[in-house]
């Protein structure tokens, strides 16, 4: 038998918390900016922050979250939308420094029924990719194999905004 180690989850798992009984993980993150680095916030804006995935899916996941709960993307100001695009952007530009990856995936959820974890709050997905990354582990054991822990890839892109 094979172990996948991921004690970055440990802290997560001791601490009981229900994701779906809790208030909003994003307005909790935004709330506290004096937690950034335990928070892995990357970067703040005036409208919007960019902050590592907890559950990757891949080294490097990250997301870009407006300050503002909603659910609904084609009902904020123009002024929110624009500075998360500016944000995804300069995204982009920090991982392909840092990771030197072939492409990226870039997305929304918007709703449970699209997929989206945290339905309630939206976020655009900033994703690297590289030829033959895909992991077969999710499929057939519905594990992800992380290479990297969060410390050292919040290390790598803290300063790159």
């Amino acid at each position: 038998m094979q172990r996948l180690w991921s004690p970055w989850r440990a802290s997560y798992i001791a601490s009981g918390v229900d994701s779906q009984a809790e208030a909003c993980v994003f307005c909790r993150i935004a709330a506290k900016p004096d937690d950034d680095e335990t928070n892995f916030v990357l970067h703040r804006g005036e409208h919007a922050f960019v902050v590592l995935n907890l559950y990757p899916y891949i080294t490097g996941h990250l997301m870009v979250v407006p300050y503002l709960h909603t659910s609904e993307f084609d009902s904020i100001a123009k002024e929110i939308s624009d500075e998360m695009m500016d944000l995804a952007k300069r995204a982009q530009a920090a991982l392909r420094n840092v990771y030197s990856p072939s492409g990226f995936n870039m997305g929304m959820n918007l709703g449970s029924a699209a997929g989206a974890g945290i339905a309630d709050h939206l976020h655009i997905h900033m994703l690297p990719r590289w030829s033959g990354d895909t992991n077969f582990m999710t499929t057939v054991g519905e594990s992800r194999v992380i290479p990297e822990a969060l410390e050292e890839t919040y290390g790598k892109l803290r300063d790159r905004f």
